[in-house]
């Protein structure tokens, strides 16, 4: 079974599409981009993370952009708008921070191509509570495309750096909802009370300004396998990945190998996978309870640079990210 798991997570688009990050991280290598006279500038963040984290007085400034699958946006432009402005969001908290705005860029055939989307949009920054504060509009385009940037701020940083080994690995998944029909998306958004779903991203900066995790990213579309990837190549660090304890839903417990690979593999709204001391899990897995998030100790953080599966007394290596990078921005600890 965990075999039949492990290749069907290797092979998925979600997980197989971080590679195409090594373009920019080839380019970026380094530096920001072109300076002035003097050539290229210093970077003013680490790359890779969630979000650019730019020192800004006594926090920090964080901007972060994501675009929309195109296959997605075709197929349901209306949630494609809802999820372009709730991706970026959860980007931002993340990270530690709250958001503060957010902007888009929409091509579209036609002005009734892009009303769903607009309408999807309007309906995730009012639930938020994150304004759209400018953008692109064009209806004069050959294809449809979206894509929308965020910018937010923090106190204290949840990083993609810091998780170290000996850390409880800890996912946090909002199970109130449902699947989509066709695409991999855990739906627990459209349909919550909008108080009670900023209330809920609270806790993440709530966690970082309280010193009780410093480590740790969202779940994005190569699902928790991928994300929990991500994390162990920007770290250097390697982890153990125990299936049988990420929070599912219950038409998933029992079932077969490949419906827990797709779960694995899905974005759900709200999730998060953190790497946390030993001695703060007890109270990081509280705060999500006390909000009705399911969280559980899913692994441990080890040396190895290796994601190693386990489920059903049986281990399989998933990644070896000493012999093959995922998206090329490995932190200090993998050079």
């Amino acid at each position: 079974m965990l075999a039949g798991i492990a290749a069907e997570l290797r092979g998925a688009l979600g997980i197989l599409a971080k590679r195409d990050v090594q373009i920019p991280a080839r380019h970026l290598s380094g530096k920001a981009g072109a300076g002035g006279a003097g050539g290229a500038v210093d970077r003013p963040a680490a790359l890779g993370d969630d979000c650019a984290a730019i020192p800004d007085g006594d926090g920090y400034l964080l901007l972060a952009a994501e675009g929309i699958w195109p296959a997605f946006l075709e197929g349901d432009p209306r949630f494609a708008g809802y999820s372009a402005v709730m991706v970026n969001i959860s980007d931002i908290c993340a990270m530690g921070g709250r958001p503060i705005a957010v902007v888009d860029v929409v091509w579209g055939t036609s002005a009734g191509a892009l009303e769903p989307v607009w309408e999807g949009m309007v309906a995730a920054s009012r639930a938020y509570g994150v304004p759209i504060v400018g953008g692109h509009t064009s209806a004069r385009s050959p294809y449809n495309a979206l894509a929308v940037a965020i910018a937010g701020r923090a106190r204290r940083l949840i990083t993609s750096f810091a998780a170290r080994p000996g850390d409880v690995l800890v996912a946090a998944i909002d199970l109130r909802g449902a699947m989509h029909a066709e695409h991999p998306f855990w739906n627990a958004s459209t349909g919550a009370d909008p108080a009670r779903l900023r209330g809920d991203l609270e806790v993440l900066p709530a966690l970082a300004e309280a010193g009780l995790c410093d480590a740790g990213k969202d779940i994005s579309m190569g699902g928790v396998a991928g994300t929990l990837l991500m994390l162990l190549e920007t770290s250097g660090a390697g982890a153990v990945l125990d299936l049988e304890a990420v929070p599912r839903p219950r038409e998933v417990r029992g079932a077969c190998e490949l419906s827990l690979a797709r779960w694995l593999l899905a974005f759900p709204s709200y999730g998060f996978l953190l790497s946390v001391r030993p001695e703060a899990a007890g109270e990081v897995l509280a705060a999500f309870a006390r909000r009705g998030i399911a969280s559980a100790a899913v692994g441990v953080v080890d040396g190895s640079r290796r994601l190693t599966l386990q489920a059903g007394g049986e281990r399989q290596t998933l990644w070896d990210l000493a012999a093959e990078p995922l998206t090329g921005f490995a932190g200090e600890g993998a050079r």
